[in-house]
């Protein structure tokens, strides 16, 4: 099964792509108090919402990358619908490829959930850092262990614990980079459990209307 087809049918019913709650993702949008004509860097920038929020808010011009075909259709029908007038352009592509023109600097670059474009946390922080100003901001969304995982819930979910941090050790990783840890914003129980059993709805729906799709049993076993 197409892994962006995957993606795109189990988060339908998704406005973020990220466990955070709407009141989290406005609180932290509204701390950003951007200044007009600022430009902005999403790198797997989903659906797309982060940009369009912040072009509604702040007025600011932005690239939003992502590989999803799915979503940057998402993307551009979502432009056409709130923004149709603003300096946001969506690219479909590998983030990792993406290279800005004429080496531009942005004000703020963001990446949530999406590490694995740059092969990790680490490697996050640096492709963004190269991409922003001296002076600007970077919005890097992680996962992170609250404990030390226990062996039978990395076999199950087939992640390998170097695959992520500690909070503070994701803290402490930027600021060995150069950065200034200037705000986090932590999903709790609630924040989880809205993104994932979104996705059973979202599978639920699908399935019911798509019943002879032949991806359907691999849908099935992996949500």
């Amino acid at each position: 099964m197409d892994i962006w087809k995957y993606f795109y049918i189990t988060h339908k019913k998704h406005v973020l792509l990220n466990p955070m709650s709407i009141a989290k993702f406005e609180g932290l949008l509204s701390l950003l108090n951007l200044k007009e004509n600022c430009k902005v860097l999403d790198i797997g920038c989903g659906k797309g919402e982060p940009l369009t929020r912040l072009a509604e808010l702040f007025d600011i011009s932005g690239i939003g990358v992502d590989i999803s075909p799915y979503f940057i259709k998402d993307c551009k029908d979502r432009k056409n619908e709130r923004i149709p007038n603003s300096d946001i352009k969506f690219l479909e592509m590998n983030g990792a490829e993406y290279r800005p023109e004429k080496n531009e600097l942005f004000d703020l670059t963001i990446c949530m959930g999406a590490s694995f474009v740059y092969k990790g946390f680490f490697g996050t922080i640096g492709a963004l850092k190269k991409m922003t100003k001296p002076d600007g901001l970077i919005i890097i969304g992680e996962p992170y262990w609250l404990k030390e995982p226990d062996k039978k819930y990395l076999k199950m979910s087939e992640i390998k614990k170097e695959d992520y941090n500690s909070h503070i050790k994701n803290i402490e990783a930027s600021e060995k980079a150069g950065l200034v840890c200037l705000y986090t914003l932590v999903s709790n129980h609630d924040d989880w459990d809205h993104y994932e059993t979104l996705q059973w709805w979202s599978t639920y729906n699908y399935l019911s209307t798509h019943p002879d799709d032949p991806d359907n049993s691999e849908l099935l076993k992996n949500i």
